[in-house]
């Protein structure tokens, strides 16, 4: 049996903040606002798998209105998520995923994100696809503000 879930997430571009994105830092002059650490490839794909789940959504599983979320590292909260994947007996089959961004450019950090993310889902890299993709300056993304992604991810029953 398979499952399939759909994740989003975008996040407003600011000064002050470190550019976290797939579990590393980017160099860049601004970072992601949020009340965790904003990484929106690790959430879109947390979106994901728990759609697949019918478990609601990372905003109901890690609210903000909760203190102990603040700056949170989002590798942690994807490692949680997993787990909770484990549990219900599925294994994730395959991630495709894009991270829409006009800046920086995300390709160089692709494979390193893919190390990190793959070590922690238990996913061989042939597994895991992560796009760059732009808005063509268009749209918030487009002119700079923000940074959105999405990820579908299949589950497999074990």
């Amino acid at each position: 049996m398979y499952r399939i879930g759909i994740g989003y997430d975008i996040h407003k571009l600011v000064e002050g903040r470190d550019l976290i994105i797939g579990g590393i830092k980017i160099t860049h002059e601004k970072g992601l606002l949020g009340h965790s650490d904003a990484d929106v490839l690790i959430h879109a794909i947390i979106d994901g798998m728990l759609g697949a789940l019918a478990l609601s959504d990372i905003g109901t599983l890690f609210p903000d209105t909760d203190a102990k979320y603040k700056n949170a590292d989002s590798t942690v909260l994807l490692r949680h998520v997993y787990e909770l994947v484990k549990q219900k007996g599925y294994k994730i089959s395959n991630i495709d995923s894009n991270i829409i961004a006009q800046s920086p450019k995300m390709m160089p950090y692709i494979p390193k994100m893919k190390e990190v993310l793959c070590k922690i889902l238990e996913l061989d890299f042939a597994d895991l696809s992560i796009k760059a993709k732009t808005k063509e300056k268009l749209d918030a993304v487009g002119r700079e503000l923000a940074i959105e992604s999405n990820s579908v991810v299949l589950l497999k029953k074990v």
